[in-house]
This record gives C-alpha cells, sequence and structure tokens, in this order.
C-alpha cells in the first residue's frame, strides 16, 4: 500500500483543503502517516498570503525534497495557494516538485498522484468557481471534538493589499442544507464544536441567496442538539446587523466571540485599502456588539506601515486601540505583494518603521490583554478540556468561549477530574496577559 504525508500550511480554510485531500487519498487505499521518511509520497498544502508565509511555504518544500534522497518518496506534490499563484514558476525553479495542484483542483489530487507514479510532472489549475460538497469525504486532523467547517470559498472584496481573491476567486457559498448535512455528520461523529470559516463569514448566502443568509444558517445549526459550540472566524463589519448579534446573543450553543478584521481606524488609510467602513462606522458597530452581546470577546486585526501610513495615522489607530480595549488584537506588519493594487502605491514605508510600529500596538495590546484577563479573576466559566501537562497530570489545558484554537490564549485548569473533549466549571483564580488560571469547581 502507498503512504503519503502531508504538511499544512497558513489558515484553518486552508487546513480544510488538506481534510479533503486526506479523506479522497484515504477513500483510494493510500496510506496517511506523519513519519515523512517513510511516504511514497509528500504533500505540501502551502499558503501563499504575504511573504513570510511564502517563505515558509519555500522552505518547507525544499525541506521535503531531501526525502527524495534519504526516503523513500518517489514524488513531492504542492497544492494550495502558492501553487495556485506561481505554478510553472514553481515546476521549472524547484526541479524537485513533481505536481502542482491549484486551489481549485484539490478534487483532482488522484490524477496528480497517477500523473507522478508514472513519471510525468504536471500542473493542474482549475477555474475558480467552485465549493466542495457535503458528502466529500474529510479526514479530521484537529482533535474529535472540535472541527472547521467553511461556509463559502473565494472573496468579492478587492482590499487593495490582499492577493486573495486572484488565488481563491470570487466569493461562492455552499447551500444551508450542505452545510447543516455536513455539521450533522460531524457532530454524529463526535464533534461539539463547529467553527464557522470563510474569506468572509457575514457575507456568506449573498451569491445564492441575493441577500447575507448567515443569520439563516445559524437558525437552523442550532436545532443540532448535538452541538455545544458554534463559533465564527473572519466577520466583515457589513453585514453585522443587530438582528444576527441578537440572535447570537440569545443562542447558548453560539459562542459570544466576534472575530472582526478591521485593518486600520484611520479613514485615509480605509480608504486607501479599499476598505469600505470608516471609523465613525466601525465604532458605531462596536457599541452595537457590545450592547447587545454583553459578555462578548472581540478579536480583531490590524495591518501597520500601510501604504502612506504617516505617524499622525498610526496614532489614529492607537488611540483607537487604547479606546475600544479588544480581547484580543493581531498586528501584521504590511506586507508588499505583487499583483495587488497597494504593492504599486507610491510612499512604501520603510521595514524599520513597520516592526518598530508592530511592537508598540503589541506592548499596548498586551497590557490592555492582561488588564481583561484581571478583572475575570473569581468569575465562573465553561472550559473545555483539551489536554494535561505531561509534568503536572492533575492541571489540564483548555478553552472557554473566549478562545479559538490555535489563535487565542489558553485556560489552565487544576484539579481537573474530566476527560479530554468534555467540558469543565472552573472559577479564574489569576489573569495573566494571554493565559488564564483556573480551578475546577463542582456543577
Amino acid at each position: 500500500m502507498l503512504k503519503a504525508g502531508f504538511i499544512s500550511l497558513g489558515c484553518p480554510k486552508n487546513l480544510v483543503d488538506t481534510e479533503i485531500m486526506l479523506g479522497i487519498i484515504q477513500d483510494n487505499q493510500i496510506e496517511v502517516t506523519n513519519n515523512p521518511s517513510e511516504a511514497d509520497l509528500l504533500f505540501v498544502n502551502t499558503c501563499g498570503f504575504i511573504e513570510s508565509a511564502k517563505e515558509e511555504s519555500i522552505s518547507t518544500i525544499l525541506q521535503l525534497s531531501q526525502y527524495k534522497l534519504d526516503g523513500k518518496c518517489k514524488g513531492l506534490i504542492v497544492t494550495g495557494c502558492l501553487g495556485q499563484r506561481y505554478a510553472h514558476q514553481l515546476i521549472n525553479e524547484i526541479p524537485e516538485i513533481d505536481a502542482i495542484v491549484g486551489t481549485g483542483a484539490i478534487h483532482r489530487i488522484l490524477e496528480a498522484i497517477n500523473c507522478v507514479l508514472s513519471g510525468q510532472k504536471t500542473v493542474i489549475i482549475d477555474k475558480l468557481d467552485s465549493c466542495y460538497p457535503e458528502q466529500q469525504s474529510r479526514l479530521i486532523t484537529t482533535p474529535l471534538y472540535s472541527a472547521y467547517v467553511k461556509i463559502a470559498e473565494g472573496c468579492n472584496n478587492r482590499c487593495s493589499y490582499c492577493i486573495i481573491p486572484t488565488i481563491r476567486g470570487p466569493y461562492r457559498s455552499r447551500s444551508i442544507e450542505s452545510i447543516t448535512a455536513e455539521v450533522q455528520s460531524l457532530t454524529d461523529n463526535g464533534v461539539k464544536e463547529v467553527i464557522l470559516i470563510a474569506q468572509d463569514t457575514t457575507n456568506y448566502g449573498r451569491d445564492l441567496y441575493d441577500s447575507p443568509k448567515l443569520l439563516q444558517l445559524l437558525q437552523e445549526l442550532v436545532k443540532n442538539e448535538q452541538l455545544t459550540w458554534i463559533r465564527l472566524l473572519y466577520c466583515y463589519p457589513a453585514n453585522l446587523s443587530t438582528e444576527l448579534l441578537s440572535f447570537i446573543a440569545s443562542q447558548p450553543q453560539i459562542c459570544n466571540y466576534i472575530d472582526l478584521p478591521l485593518q486600520h481606524a484611520d479613514n485615509a488609510i480605509l480608504q486607501k485599502m479599499c476598505r469600505r467602513d470608516t471609523k465613525k462606522e466601525v465604532e458605531k458597530l462596536l457599541d452595537n456588539i457590545r450592547q447587545q452581546i454583553p459578555n462578548v470577546a472581540v478579536r480583531t486585526s490590524f495591518i501597520v506601515g500601510f501604504p502612506g501610513e504617516t505617524d499622525e495615522h498610526f496614532q489614529t489607530l492607537k488611540k483607537f486601540i487604547l479606546a475600544q480595549r479588544f480581547d484580543r488584537v493581531g498586528i501584521f506588519p504590511y506586507s508588499q505583494e505583487e499583483g495587488t493594487a497597494a504593492a504599486e502605491l507610491d510612499d512604501q514605508i520603510p521595514e524599520t518603521v513597520k516592526q518598530e510600529r508592530y511592537h508598540e500596538l503589541m506592548s499596548l495590546q498586551s497590557k490592555i490583554s492582561e488588564e481583561i484577563n484581571i478583572t475575570l479573576e473569581g468569575k465562573i466559566i465553561d472550559v473545555l478540556i483539551e489536554g494535561f501537562l505531561p509534568d503536572q497530570p492533575n492541571i489540564a489545558f483548555g478553552r472557554s468561549y473566549r478562545e479559538a484554537p490555535n489563535i487565542d490564549g489558553t485556560i489552565y485548569v487544576e484539579n481537573v477530574k474530566a476527560a479530554i473533549g468534555t467540558f469543565v466549571k472552573a472559577k479564574v483564580l489569576q489573569g495573566f496577559t494571554y493565559d488564564l488560571l483556573t480551578e475546577q469547581i463542582e456543577d
């Protein structure tokens, strides 16, 4: 039996693509292995979003190519965003690569494998116009109790710094029926938390139903009584209506957690980014979110060093962060990506300035996060147990509704009497910059 090894890089949306390819491979009697030295076929599902991600993808490809010399690898196959974006350059400049499969062609992964095994190099790039169906096999790589569900693919927003519409195509939603069927299948197999993802989750359904339908999707998903948590990521400001927020607040299954990528707070920079919202509109939306969902945890992300960002623009962003006191913030130095409108702008910011602004905002937000976590001391929270410390088996670690996996902090729970994948009630003993120390209490 052939053995295949996978490395998945980048975002959870890319991870879902990896899981689909793994499902196809496993359905066709190819064994999946975590040991690259014993793999007959090696795959890298790449990220090509920003420069650092591209560098990581290239480095990983080159590392795995060594197994063609030192292991039993017969073929190295590159998939994902970098492959979609630079297919012919990659296969011409890195001779160790045997096949490229674009983001719109992951369902053709067996075709790529057959070409490689017959000694042919191949590039498979399809039109970016499809989504995976609910009956598509997936080999879930996340813990058994939690899974990502991609509700749409592609993006229509055309932010000036972003290459995603080029490498993922236009926005295209899956049907409500398809998503609910997949979620039912996942919960039948033990999943308790589903994390809804797309490039823009709040735009879900517009292409299929002529208007956003995230509310209607959630109304169907909460009928699944096997679900404990429904978590939303990548909620763009547009379409976060009062009605949607009110429904989120009213449903115990939906986490009071809003991931809201804002990118900047100065109107001049927002306009250059081709973002549709103004600072005043965003402030109004944040007030509405907090009014509708009193215990909400709000996560956002900002770009520093965007072309033309003056110190005055940066100070506007800094004051905005100070005023809004977000629970979680990701800060990213601007990456000049070829093929984007922003890459052609004048007034590109020196890297040293980007790094200074990055570190200044990270320091500012770390203080805010710690202050917020300290206010949680004494409160009782529900914690999903995800594991135990190897050297202290009576201390578990996990997450509450306030933490998305692999993004936010960790909750440590003392005196745990529960299994991995179960929920416990815990009292917060101490809040730190990113993490909480708690102890389990009796229900």
